[in-house]
């Protein structure tokens, strides 16, 4: 009736407590039999920014298969693309407070651990084999314990890929026809500065914005590896595609400090091999993509240019010195890496 409060309608209400006394001991039940039904009692996230059919997807959800396979029924490698839980910066925050397990960031190494600029330096990595020499030689013994300084731990190192130029004016062989043109960057310092070099209007922006910025022409432009551009669909919304090859970014399977030492030993163990394992994986899926996808682009009509890459190299001298005037130790950084370079 109307006007009847809970304690003239007891016998609803008990009624109800019942229910919800029911309830939360099915509920229990269920979280304590967990284990023994075989299903993952902890979820390990997994969070990267990009699109389906991206490298970092491929990638990811490889480890992802190869871990669950070996981690058994209490903990489960879970992965979220497509900036789910957050962008780059976001998600670095969100690996030291513990609320993701792992990220996949690139350029944004650099705005956490100055060094890592030496990966925005043009033209400094020739190809694959030349990376793997610079994990062993520069990486692992003289930058990932920087990074554990700074509260993260670099499990292993991934690519997000050489890096072309596309834009909706005109075909970019030269520096000077970059220009005045408003292109899209990472967020990371020296990518800025190169380009601002190079003559072009850079601007810092989101993965996940970029489409509907080059849509409205808030941007001419942007720079990725071919499978970051077409995964994301840029070739939709873009005319001309340079093939520049102006920086290789490496990609870092990263997890915070204190997250990970809380995790058993053995789970630590099958995770860091399993990152490691993949390697080789995500380096012949790169070097297939790269192949297969210049087709796909012209498909899409896009107009597509081989720049002069010694024009841009003889461009970049500025950026070298500034990285070693203003990076400690980073000209030799940098000669230790072009050292790597030259051996065969």
């Amino acid at each position: 009736m109307p006007g009847q409060n809970a304690y003239n309608n007891k016998p609803a209400l008990e009624h109800s407590m019942k229910i919800t006394k029911t309830a939360f001991a099915s509920t229990f039940l269920a979280v304590s039999l967990t284990p023994a039904l075989g299903m993952a009692q902890t979820e390990l996230q997994f969070g990267h920014v990009g699109n389906p059919g991206s490298l970092f997807d491929v990638s990811a959800t490889e480890f992802a298969e190869r871990a669950n396979e070996r981690l058994g029924d209490d903990y489960e490698v879970e992965v979220y693309g497509s900036s789910q839980l957050g962008g780059d910066e976001s998600m670095m925050q969100k690996l030291k407070l513990g609320q993701v397990t792992f990220s996949l960031p690139s350029t944004v190494m650099s705005s956490v651990v100055d060094e890592f600029g030496l990966f925005e330096m043009p033209y400094l990595i020739k190809d694959r084999e030349h990376m793997k020499r610079v994990i062993d030689e520069v990486l692992e013994p003289d930058l990932y314990p920087l990074v554990e300084e700074e509260g993260y731990k670099i499990l292993a190192v991934w690519e997000n890929g050489f890096r072309q130029i596309t834009n909706n004016e005109r075909p970019i062989n030269t520096p000077e026809d970059l220009d005045g043109l408003k292109l899209r960057t990472p967020k990371g310092t020296w990518r800025v500065r190169m380009f601002e070099e190079y003559g072009a209007n850079p601007s810092p922006m989101a993965l996940s914005e970029v489409f509907t910025a080059l849509q409205t022409g808030t941007m001419d432009g942007q720079e990725n590896p071919l499978v970051q551009i077409y995964s994301q669909k840029f070739q939709e919304v873009q005319d001309y595609l340079s093939m520049t090859n102006h920086v290789y970014t490496p990609a870092y399977v990263v997890v915070g400090k204190d997250h990970w030492e809380s995790l058993p030993e053995d789970v630590r163990d099958v995770l860091e091999e399993t990152a490691q394992e993949v390697q080789d994986f995500v380096y012949e899926t790169a070097a297939k993509q790269d192949e297969e996808l210049l087709g796909e682009m012209e498909a899409a009509g896009m107009e597509i240019n081989e720049a002069d890459q010694q024009a841009f190299i003889d461009a970049s001298d500025p950026i070298y010195k500034r990285f070693d005037e203003e990076v400690e130790g980073g000209g030799d950084l940098i000669d230790r890496v072009l050292e790597l370079g030259e051996e065969e």
